[in-house]
């Protein structure tokens, strides 16, 4: 029977002059995903007009040098157009949000999205956890190896792309597997490969926006939140006992609170716009009116162990290869008294031993600037985290760096679409030249 069958089929391919490649690629895109091996896929109702949305859940070796150690899931989610457009391969470096959204490439180009969670994020964490293998090669083998997937049925190009940590993973990915992908949009992606020397950040903060007094204020703000540090502890303490909210992973409620102050200006040029600067309260308004303000801009809740637990990845990287960008705080002394422990080994719990090594950072940075090719790094003019950014250099071929004149830590809205025009422009032009 199956023999009548195959015949049959060949017949068919045959009459339509239909290839058995051509074939393979008009098979339901469900059925196609779920024959990958060590895939699992759930479909859900699709929230934009033509597009599919799938949940998938890939097999990936905790150690990609010695795989037979072990496996855990990945979460990864697709949005499926169509075989015969691109795919644009979105790293998230975080946790994958649970909702369809389109980066900016995957709009400019029609494309289909792949968006990855990073691993040993909560959803795709092996347990028990070796952390010791929560590596920036690592994360690039995972990536790796959901293309060789994936490109099966996706034969058109592939474009990588991510904001933040996810723009880092995009070259870090580039550098092990520069083939993968046809070319990388980087956004907002800091180069931090020097964590002794974060001077970088107290001159991107000297100058930043357009208003010195608004950078004036925002610092005195900033003092006067910790010189009423009673008062605030008061309300955060009051705050954290309605929600539940425990600080044993930093070290207290004061800690927390003297941390996330001295994240103040840091968060406020990230995730603010300085249209926001004459919201911001008086340096004699009440302790109520400046906890809420300050709890808009930023949050103290960050460092609570709640918020915190999600992200030991972020950390244990952080202290481990990234690095983590330090101002010197001189405008907040003497009224700091942790400052020394404002650093990832703070918050990650004891028992995971950590030591930086900035090794793999330097080599993606000599890589972009002596053999990258088809990069293009797209970064804020209002945002801290490229005060540290990616440069080119005399090996870079085909690559670009662009700054959108206000955007802060921005990844997901049009920062292209910001650009000045020619700039612009051309930026479009090569993503669709690289995706063609």
């Amino acid at each position: 029977m199956k023999r009548v069958v195959a015949v049959a089929l060949g017949l068919l391919m045959a009459l339509t002059g239909m290839s058995p490649a051509a074939s393979a690629r008009t098979a339901d895109i469900l059925h196609r995903l779920r024959a990958v091996p060590g895939m699992s896929v759930e479909e859900r109702p699709s929230a934009i007009a033509g597009q599919r949305w799938f949940w998938l859940r890939y097999r990936q070796p905790v150690d990609h040098g010695e795989p037979g150690r072990g496996w855990f899931e990945q979460r990864i989610m697709l949005q499926h157009r169509s075989f015969d457009q691109p795919m644009v391969f979105h790293l998230t470096g975080h946790n994958v949000p649970e909702t369809m959204f389109e980066t900016e490439p995957t709009k400019l180009l029609a494309a289909n999205q792949l968006s990855m969670e990073y691993r040993y994020y909560p959803g795709s964490r092996p347990v028990p956890t070796d952390w010791t293998k929560d590596t920036l090669w690592q994360g690039a083998n995972d990536q790796h190896r959901i293309v060789v997937a994936l490109k099966r049925i996706y034969q058109r190009k592939w474009i990588g792309t991510g904001g933040s940590k996810g723009g880092q993973a995009s070259v870090v990915h580039r550098r092990y597997f520069p083939g993968d992908v046809s070319g990388t949009v980087a956004y907002v992606t800091p180069n931090n490969i020097d964590d002794n020397d974060d001077n970088a950040y107290d001159r991107f903060l000297e100058t930043v926006g357009g208003d010195p007094e608004c950078r004036a204020h925002l610092r005195k703000l900033q003092r006067e939140i910790l010189e009423r540090r009673p008062a605030m502890l008061r309300l955060l303490e009051a705050e954290a006992a309605g929600a539940g909210w425990t600080f044993d992973v930093v070290g207290g409620v004061d800690r927390a609170f003297e941390h996330s102050v001295m994240d103040y200006e840091m968060g406020f040029w990230s995730y603010n716009t300085e249209a926001a600067c004459p919201s911001l309260p008086p340096l004699d308004a009440s302790d109520q009116v400046l906890y809420q303000s300050f709890d808009r801009v930023l949050g103290f809740r960050f460092f609570t162990d709640q918020a915190l637990a999600p992200f030991v990845s972020l950390f244990y990287q952080a202290g481990t290869e990234t690095g983590w960008p330090t101002p010197t705080f001189a405008h907040l002394r003497p009224l700091l008294r942790y400052e020394d422990s404002y650093r990832p080994r703070s918050y990650v719990p004891r028992d995971l031993p950590m030591a930086l090594d900035q090794s793999v950072l330097r080599e993606v940075d000599r890589w972009v600037r002596f053999q990258g090719s088809r990069l293009m790094f797209v970064n804020g003019g209002n945002d801290p985290a490229t005060a540290e950014p990616y440069r080119l250099g005399p090996g870079s071929r085909d690559s670009a760096v662009y700054t959108a004149p206000g955007v802060h830590h921005e990844f997901l809205g049009e920062v292209i679409g910001g650009l000045p025009p020619e700039q612009r422009d051309k930026a479009v032009a090569d993503l669709r030249r690289w995706a063609r």
